[in-house]
C-alpha cells in the first residue's frame, strides 16, 4: 500500500519535516537489518482520537531494544508523548504509528555495540491490511517461523520480517491474501504480521507465545474481550488441520485488527462467513475503538487533533 505522507515526523526529540527523515546508506541497519519498531493505530472518535493501547506498545519497543542490547535514551512513557505530539502536529486522524528504533552510521561489521541508536516516529493514513471484505482466503505458507533460540520472537525486530515478506510474497503471488506459518515442530504459529485464533464448539483457541508467535496487543485485548464476554479461551499448541474443521478462525493485530477468515488452502471455513463468536469479538471491539461502546479497560489515550483525514482503502 503507497505511503501517504505527512508534514513532521519525530526524531530524537525534535520534530523535523517528512522529506528530511533520511538515513546515510552505510547504516548499520541497512546491512544487518538491526532495528526494532512498533504498529500502532490511532481511531477517531465521537469527540477527538484516541491511540489503542500506546503504553502497551511502547513498553513492547522498550523491551525488545532490551533484548537487542539496544540503548534507548528515552523512556516509554516519553516516547508515548512524542507519539501524542506528532499525530496533534500532523493532525491526521484515524492514522497508523511508527516508531523505530535503529543503529545508525557509524562503524560496519556484524557488532552492533558502537553505531548510534536512532529513534523516529511517523504517522500516516492507512486503511485495510489484510483484503477480502467477505472474509480473507488464506493459506499454509511452505515458510516456518523462526526456530526458538535463533531469532527472538518476543522482540519485534526488523530483521524478523525478512521471514514475513517470504510467507506474505509466497501467499499473493499464488492468490490468498495472506499466509500462516507453522512453527518448526508443525504447530500453528500465525500469519505474516498477525495472530491466529480459531474457534471450535463455541472455544475460543490461539497459539501460545512459545510458538514463535508474537506478544501482540491486539491479541491480549482479544483475550481480555473474550473473557469479559464469557467465551471460553485455551492457550496450546494446535495441530495444522484444526485449520480445516473449525468453525471460525480470525486474525488479529495492529494493521488487520480483527479479520475473519473464510477461507485455507480453499477449505472453506465453516459456512466462510463471519461466525457469531467473531462476531462478537470483532463488533467489542471496533465498538471500543470507534467510541460507540464504553472504553472499560482505558485502552484509549486521547489525542487533540484539529483536522480530520479520512483513511484511504
Amino acid at each position: 500500500m503507497p505511503l501517504q505522507t505527512t508534514a513532521n515526523i519525530w526524531h530524537n526529540g525534535k520534530l523535523i519535516p517528512w522529506d528530511q527523515a533520511q538515513i546515510h546508506v552505510m547504516s548499520h541497519v541497512v546491512h544487518y537489518g538491526s532495528s526494532v519498531f512498533e504498529g500502532i493505530r490511532c481511531y477517531a472518535q465521537p469527540n477527538g482520537a484516541g491511540v489503542f493501547r500506546l503504553p502497551e506498545h511502547m513498553a513492547r519497543l522498550v523491551d525488545s531494544a532490551k533484548i537487542y542490547r539496544m540503548p534507548l535514551p528515552y523512556t516509554a512513557e516519553q516516547l508515548s508523548a512524542a507519539v501524542v505530539d506528532v499525530i496533534e502536529a500532523n493532525g491526521v486522524t484515524p492514522c497508523y504509528i511508527r516508531p523505530i528504533a535503529f543503529r545508525g552510521y557509524g562503524e560496519i561489521g556484524v557488532n552492533p555495540l558502537k553505531s548510534p541508536v536512532e529513534i523516529y516516529i511517523a504517522n500516516f493514513p492507512w486503511g485495510k491490511y489484510v483484503h477480502g471484505d467477505a472474509g480473507a482466503d488464506v493459506c499454509v505458507s511452505s515458510w516456518n517461523r523462526l526456530a526458538p533460540n535463533t531469532m527472538p520472537s518476543l522482540a519485534k525486530a526488523g530483521a524478523n520480517y525478512m521471514n514475513s515478506q517470504l510467507i506474505r510474497m509466497e501467499a499473493e503471488i499464488n492468490g490468498y491474501s495472506e499466509g500462516i506459518a507453522l512453527d518448526t515442530n508443525g504447530y500453528l504459529s500465525e500469519g505474516s504480521g498477525e495472530n491466529l485464533f480459531l474457534v471450535r464448539g463455541g472455544v475460543l483457541y490461539t497459539t501460545p507465545l512459545a510458538n514463535s508467535v508474537l506478544n501482540g496487543i491486539t491479541r491480549s485485548s482479544v483475550l481480555t474481550l473474550a473473557k469479559q464476554l464469557g467465551i471460553d479461551v485455551v492457550e496450546q499448541a494446535l495441530p495444522r488441520e484444526l485449520l480445516y474443521i473449525a468453525d471460525e478462525a480470525f486474525f488479529t493485530g495492529t494493521a488487520a485488527e480483527v479479520t475473519h477468515l473464510r477461507s485455507v488452502d480453499r477449505i472453506l471455513i465453516g459456512d466462510g462467513a463471519m461466525g457469531p463468536v467473531t462476531k462478537a469479538l470483532h463488533d467489542e471491539f471496533f465498538g471500543i475503538v470507534n467510541g460507540t461502546r464504553p472504553d472499560r479497560h482505558n485502552w484509549l489515550t486521547p489525542v487533540n487533533v484539529k483536522v480530520a483525514e479520512p483513511v484511504g482503502v
